[in-house]
């Protein structure tokens, strides 16, 4: 199937329609979600499924021109890696 976007999430789902992969950024307000978790199924790690799960969730707060809190340890660390999204991060 692939990824799947949804109000405050991305999911990957395989063709059987299992979630195999997430991202999550819950609302904190209007303008401002919280990446707050992201999950790689055991079978499916070391393939970059989380960093391009992370890129459809930062393009996906970009395109609703909302800001994202990051407490997520892997979203901080993929944001510093793709500077190109430091504008949706909210200092």
């Amino acid at each position: 199937m692939g990824f799947v976007r949804e109000e405050n999430a991305v999911r990957y789902l395989n063709e059987q329609g299992e979630k195999k992969g997430e991202v999550t950024f819950p609302a904190l307000d209007a303008n401002t979600v919280e990446i707050d978790h992201t999950f790689v199924d055991p079978s499916m790690r070391g393939t970059g499924l989380a960093g391009k799960l992370m890129k459809e969730a930062a393009e996906q707060i970009q395109a609703e021109e909302k800001k994202a809190v990051l407490t997520c340890s892997y979203a901080v660390q993929w944001f510093e890696r793709h500077p190109e999204y430091s504008g949706i991060v909210k200092k």
